[in-house]
């Protein structure tokens, strides 16, 4: 009988405690930009088209590292995996500091971004690896307290901070805490997995970055392109990236062949790991586009300052955090469909009941909106994650973490575009057809709140396959599904 998570050796305890408390502050990091791009265009006098780019580039160097780190976490020590993340996250954090302009403090949050892209799988991997799969679930609601929680406390926090200091403060607060991790983690954390000796394939590197990469960018612009599909500013690398991951694919196929992939690609060969990835996927285009939404409808069309924007939403995020370790027990209990199942329900439902909100609904009632979302969510992320990744064998946990965490990025800049852009055309109609500006912005955020809603009624029709994977067949499955293309 394996051990339950409370009984793991002490030293297994603290890797992932230590792996934890760094992710959230890097993962912390990802959001507590969002409120102060106003103050940024001010102070370093640029156009919020140039602000943006604080984001975009964010977005884009994860989308580019991530498929690495299936490289890194096979090849490096588990320390020296956690040196490199930390190190480049901690130095990032440093230059934005000190930044004097805004190209300085772009170049500062690429180095951030590279050392985030590598926290989070570098966690999974790890607990895949030192829990055993009966405890799994308790463990993986740890991580969604740090994915739910971190992105939640972002710009309440940043709207603290604004309040009272130079958009500077955010990075010198972080700083200490992020050098008290790198330090800690150094001197306590120890190897754990076994190394070996992957080739890094300098073609796929490349090929990764302009695929990923073109593709995340190519939609973070979709609803800025004037001449939409024509314009050149989206089509050019919209048909890079796809010509790029295209190749970049028959690559991977091919080296699958001789044992040295940059991207296991047999891992979506598992149905429990490719079911997860198609509801990650859904999630987080909901996710990422409603995050977006709610901010814009309740300062556009309401009023509220960035702080009491941040402070509203901040019960979801908090509610989340609280949900996900009794949620990561129950997923121990029953399996993952009857956790996620009300879960993609709630979500579905929350999303279709926002496409009819407008400028008189009651603060109480977008709030207890956002709380009912916030318990979905919940009731999806451990099943999700813990029953896709548990489905692998371990030779694939790398990869698996890698494919996720990359798919995350992308689908969350599609929901981004495709919400923004809906919003904004059917904004864009109504006004042209005599409607006023407010109604016809409502009118926007009627439309896409509602595709955002359909959109997830497909995660509803998803979650009723989900299922724990059978562990004891892995291996003979890994051997069985053979080489891709075979």
């Amino acid at each position: 009988m394996p051990a339950a998570p409370d009984v793991l050796p002490a030293r297994d305890r603290a890797v992932i405690l230590i792996l934890l408390v760094a992710t959230f502050v890097v993962i912390l990091n990802e959001t507590i930009m969002n409120v102060a791009l106003p103050r940024l265009m001010t102070d370093l006098h640029v156009t919020a088209g140039r602000a943006q780019w604080l984001s975009t580039a964010f977005m884009l160097t994860m989308a580019v590292v991530i498929p690495v780190t299936g490289f890194l976490l096979q090849r490096l020590s588990t320390r020296v995996v956690f040196g490199v993340a930390m190190g480049l996250f901690s130095l990032g954090t440093l230059l934005a500091a000190v930044s004097p302009s805004f190209v300085p403090l772009l170049l500062a949050r690429i180095v951030q971004a590279s050392g985030t892209a590598i926290m989070l799988p570098l966690l999974m991997t790890t607990v895949l690896t030192l829990v055993p799969e009966r405890g799994r679930g308790a463990v993986m609601g740890n991580i969604s307290i740090v994915i739910s929680v971190a992105p939640a406390l972002g710009p309440t926090i940043s709207g603290l901070i604004l309040q009272a200091f130079s958009w500077r403060a955010m990075f010198i607060f972080v700083l200490p805490v992020a050098l008290s991790a790198l330090l800690y983690g150094l001197r306590t954390l120890t190897n754990v997995g076994e190394r070996r000796d992957a080739p890094l394939d300098v073609l796929s590197v490349p090929l990764s970055a302009l695929g990923f990469g073109g593709l995340v960018y190519a939609l973070s612009q979709f609803g800025t392109a004037h001449g939409g599909l024509g314009d050149p500013a989206l089509n050019l690398p919209l048909g890079v990236g796809t010509v790029a991951l295209g190749l970049f694919v028959w690559r991977q196929v091919v080296l699958t062949r001789q044992d040295r992939p940059l991207l296991d690609l047999r891992a979506l060969r598992f149905p429990m790991f490719a079911l997860g990835v198609g509801l990650m996927v859904i999630t987080m285009i909901v996710l990422f586009g409603g995050a977006i939404l709610l901010p814009l409808y309740l300062q556009n069309l309401r009023g509220l300052s960035t702080l009491q924007t941040g402070l509203l939403l901040l019960p979801g995020g908090l509610l989340m955090g609280l949900l996900a370790p009794g949620i990561g027990r129950a997923y121990d209990r029953v399996g993952p469909r009857p956790l996620a199942l009300p879960g993609t329900l709630l979500m579905a439902g929350v999303l279709l009941a926002l496409g009819r909100i407008d400028t008189g609904t009651p603060i109480w009632a977008l709030l207890a909106l956002h709380l009912a979302l916030s318990a979905g969510l919940a009731l999806l992320f451990t099943p999700v994650f813990t029953s896709a990744l548990s489905a692998l064998p371990p030779p694939l946990y790398p990869h698996g973490s890698a494919i996720l965490n990359t798919m995350q990025q992308v689908a969350g800049a599609a929901g981004v575009a495709l919400l923004i852009a809906l919003m904004a055309g059917r904004a864009a109609t109504l006004s042209g057809a005599g409607t006023p500006a407010v109604a016809a912005q409502v009118g926007g955020l009627h439309l896409a709140f509602s595709v955002a809603g359909l959109v997830a009624l497909i995660a509803v029709v998803l979650a009723f396959f989900l299922r724990a994977a059978p562990q004891p067949a892995q291996a003979e499955t890994f051997e069985a599904a053979g080489q891709p293309g075979d």
